[in-house]
C-alpha cells in the first residue's frame, strides 16, 4: 500500500504535527503562513531599538540641509574674512557685542522653556506644556525684537547689504538665522495652538516633538554664529 504525504486527501496524524516544525504545523489552506512582520522599521525591530516617528526624522532631514547651508556661509565668511588685510574694514560701524550677548542668553533662555515644555507635556501636565510652550515662544519673539532693533541702528551708521563685503556678509549670515528663528517661532506657535486644544497628548505628541527638536537646533545653532562674527 502506498501511503500518501499529509495533506493529500487526509489529515495529517497527530505524531505528524507533533514531529514538524512550529512554523510548519500552521497551514492555511495547505500552504505555510508567513510569519508575522514588526510593525514599523523591520531591521528597528528586530534589534530591539524604537523607530523614531515620521515627524522627528523628517525634521532631522530638514536640520541636515540647515547645517550643510550654515557651514557652507560659514566656511565663505571665514575665507573672506582672512583674506582681508583689516577686519573689520575701516571707517565700518562696530557689532554690538554687549546687547547681543544679553539676547543670546535670552534665545537660550527660550530653548530651555521649551525643553521644560516637553518634560511636563510627556507626564501629562497639559497645563505646564501651554504655559512653557508660551514662554518659549515670547523669548524667541523678544529674540527677533531686540536683532531687529539692532539691525535698524546699524542701518542708521552705515552699514548695509550695499557698503561692502563685511555689510554683505554679515546680513546675509546673520539674516539667514533670523529667517530660520522665524520660521521656527511660525512652527512654535502652530504647536502651541494644538497644546491649546489639547491636541499633544503623550501618545500623540510626535508633533511636539518634532518642534521641539528644530527649536533647539536654531538656538544651538545662534552661539556659533555669535562667536563666529562678533567676537573673533
Amino acid at each position: 500500500m502506498v501511503s500518501r504525504p499529509p495533506g493529500f486527501g487526509i489529515s495529517p496524524t497527530a505524531t505528524e504535527v507533533r514531529r514538524r516544525p512550529p512554523s510548519l504545523a500552521l497551514r492555511t489552506n495547505g500552504h505555510d503562513r508567513p510569519p508575522d512582520r514588526p510593525e514599523g522599521d523591520g531591521r528597528a525591530a528586530a534589534l530591539g531599538r524604537p523607530v523614531p516617528p515620521a515627524a522627528v526624522l523628517a525634521t532631522l532631514l530638514v536640520i541636515a540641509g540647515d547645517v550643510m547651508l550654515f557651514a557652507g556661509l560659514i566656511f565663505a565668511f571665514w575665507v573672506l574674512r582672512l583674506a582681508a588685510p583689516v577686519w573689520p574694514p575701516p571707517l565700518q560701524p562696530r557689532l554690538p557685542l554687549g546687547v547681543t550677548g544679553v539676547n543670546t542668553l535670552v534665545l537660550l533662555a527660550s530653548s530651555a522653556a521649551v525643553a521644560v515644555a516637553l518634560r511636563v507635556g510627556g507626564r501629562g501636565d497639559l497645563t505646564g506644556l501651554v504655559r512653557w510652550l508660551r514662554t518659549g515662544a515670547l523669548l524667541g519673539g523678544l529674540f527677533l525684537v531686540i536683532q531687529g532693533y539692532e539691525w535698524i541702528r546699524l542701518v542708521g551708521f552705515g552699514l548695509t547689504v550695499a557698503s561692502g563685503t563685511y555689510g554683505a556678509l554679515f546680513y546675509t549670515l546673520i539674516g539667514a538665522h533670523a529667517a530660520h528663528v522665524l520660521a521656527a517661532l511660525a512652527w512654535l506657535a502652530i504647536t502651541l495652538g494644538l497644546a491649546r486644544r489639547g491636541r499633544l497628548v503623550p501618545g500623540s505628541a510626535a508633533p511636539l516633538h518634532a518642534c521641539a527638536l528644530y527649536w533647539h537646533f536654531v538656538v544651538a545653532l545662534w552661539p556659533v554664529l555669535y562667536v563666529s562674527v562678533y567676537l573673533l
